[in-house]
């Protein structure tokens, strides 16, 4: 079954998407609602091809242009985040409801491990009175390796066997 919770803040983030795409005059299909709910239902961080994929074995017919298209339109209304972690690819995650959170990731095998420290909050809240400046928003992300290296070789060495890459 799944959580209530989470199936209100679907409801929600289709609402804002529908309200979004009437501002816009952009069309409302059914494939765009299926991308933004796969989204919101999915964990982590993935990019535009994991979408795409997960979509298609689950049996939906939406292209690999509608989930490009859809994405796009989504980071524009603020209900996903894009970011790019040292790459040329960019991952995507859930924006609306979710805490606050920043990014380690490893160099070596490109794990991304999620954190969230109150402390940023409050150099947040001092530099919006140091420089006067409201701030609306913040990416932080810190790069090096794992410090379990045979774990991070291990990873690294298992997707490189598969072709692909680590998000």
């Amino acid at each position: 079954m799944a959580h209530p919770a989470k199936e209100e803040t679907i409801d929600l983030v289709k609402e804002i998407f529908s309200s979004y795409l009437k501002e816009h005059n952009q069309r409302q299909t059914p494939e765009r609602f299926m991308v933004l709910e796969e989204i919101y239902r999915a964990d982590g961080h993935f990019d535009a091809d994991d979408i795409f994929f997960n979509m298609k074995d689950s049996g939906s017919r939406v292209s690999r242009a509608t989930v490009y298209n859809t994405l796009d339109l989504l980071v524009e209304c603020g209900l996903v985040q894009r970011q790019q972690f040292g790459k040329n690819q960019y991952f995507y995650e859930r924006a609306y409801a979710y805490q606050q959170h920043d990014h380690i990731i490893c160099k070596e095998c490109g794990s991304v491990m999620e954190f969230c420290d109150p402390r940023i909050q409050e150099i947040k809240s001092m530099m919006e009175k140091i420089h006067n400046f409201k701030i609306e928003g913040h990416s932080l992300h810190f790069f090096g390796t794992c410090g379990d290296t045979e774990t991070c070789e291990r990873k690294k060495d298992v997707e490189v066997k598969k072709g692909s890459t680590v998000n």
